[in-house]
């Protein structure tokens, strides 16, 4: 049975509902399967015979709740296919089948687009770059190198390999800094409470007592009325200010270039985040030279998904250099950015011809290094960031009870 999805693409520009139908090519008598869109079922048909199609069911598409599309969708998206097309399954079976199946009901209709692409006679790689959002120059490239090469399903394997290594490490690299940013956020919080909403009633009773306050109790109340006279200026002033720099990061190619030189050179931290960014550029560079691209166009691809602007540019200067006649080794080795392991792995893969298995390796080791990392940052910055809590609470409740402790020694 040949599925079409006719319809698809006026479903933007046409307004009306959307339509699923079944039915017979009057020239072909084949049967064809797709999505019409019209105001009603009756103007659906026509449309469908207008077209040469005589339709057998035709039936309202029921609305669902449109979800974002996030990578992990793409990964495991990947891996299906991959898997799929392993198992023997033609690629537009496989792709309808992985499409259908998927949870996210944005991801079925993006991925039904580019099956309709790719019936109509489009290449792969070109039907997934009108949807650069969501595929890659990257992404784009391996799936054009594997079509031109006949090693599409191999290269589908390495693309999910690919993913789901670059997102474990992206994850373990988010969980490392999240957890810190967490704690802190939520001691700001806490402490705001307390001086907003639990220090004013105590200062009520102090004032009823006439008695005089302890230094720091009297310094800890004036940042509490202070805080109590500005409170929502505050609230709302750390909004602006939050939404206001994020905005700022956004448009600003300069100041992402500042973040991202920071987080390089912030303590612990900064190792984690420079191990990953070399772990995620020795996969990407390695995966297609495995496919046969090019160097230079393999660095072309590799500076877009280095993940860091620092690494973009390094990147972006070695393609020059190499298109100058220059070694891949000592290009990498004028940029500085990169350890000496990195670069003597790269110097025995150009002169063995193993490259792609060289950087996969160095890959891997940067990869172990970072879960390492991450498990003893964790360990590490628990006890920190309690006792730092622990002391900013206790310094607050200390402040507060300390007129009692007073009063106390003074009644007995």
């Amino acid at each position: 049975m040949i599925k079409s999805n006719i319809g698809s693409r006026s479903a933007k520009k046409d307004k009306g509902v959307r339509f699923s139908f079944e039915g017979r090519n009057i020239d072909t008598e084949q049967m064809v399967r797709g999505e019409v869109v019209a105001k009603n079922e009756e103007e659906a048909r026509k449309k469908l015979q207008r077209r040469g199609i005589k339709p057998l069911r035709v039936s309202k598409v029921k609305a669902v709740r449109k979800k974002r599309i996030t990578q992990e969708d793409i990964t495991v998206f990947t891996r299906q296919l991959a898997t799929m097309m392993k198992a023997g399954l033609p690629l537009m079976q496989a792709f309808e089948i992985v499409a259908r199946g998927h949870s996210n009901p944005s991801m079925t209709q993006m991925l039904m687009q580019v099956r309709a692409d790719v019936e109509q006679g489009s290449a792969l790689g070109k039907a997934f770059s009108k949807h650069p959002k969501y595929f890659d120059r990257f992404y784009c490239n391996l799936i054009a190198a594997g079509e031109a090469g006949g090693v599409l399903e191999s290269l589908l394997d390495k693309l999910a390999v690919y993913k789901e290594k670059t997102q474990a490490i992206k994850k373990k690299v988010k969980s490392a800094l999240t957890y810190p940013i967490a704690i802190v956020v939520v001691a700001v919080v806490l402490v705001f409470i307390m001086m907003v909403f639990v220090l004013p009633e105590f200062g009520k009773v102090y004032s009823s007592m006439g008695a005089e306050l302890p230094g720091l109790t009297q310094i800890v109340m004036n940042m509490s009325d202070l805080m109590v006279k500005y409170a929502w200026v505050i609230v709302v002033g750390t909004i602006a200010v939050g939404f206001g720099l994020y905005q700022w990061y956004k448009r600003s190619p300069m100041l992402q270039k500042r973040v991202d030189a920071a987080l390089l050179k912030l303590p612990i931290f900064g190792d984690i985040v420079r191990k990953a960014t070399i772990a995620r550029w020795a996969r990407t560079t390695a995966t297609l030279f495995t496919a046969g691209v090019p160097l230079v166009e393999v660095l072309d691809s590799v500076s877009g998904a280095a993940g860091n602007i620092l690494y973009e540019e390094a990147t972006q200067d070695i393609r020059a250099k190499v298109t100058q006649g220059l070694s891949l080794t000592s290009s990498m080795q004028g940029t500085d950015m990169f350890p000496n392991m990195v670069l003597q792995m790269a110097a025995i893969g150009e002169e063995s011809g193993s490259l792609d298995d060289m950087l996969n390796k160095a890959a891997e080791f940067y990869e172990d290094e970072v879960d390492n990392a991450v498990a003893q940052l964790s360990s590490l910055m628990e006890p920190i960031i309690m006792v730092v809590l622990g002391s900013i609470i206790g310094v607050i409740l200390v402040a507060m009870y300390l007129p009692l402790f007073n009063l106390g020694n003074v009644v007995g």
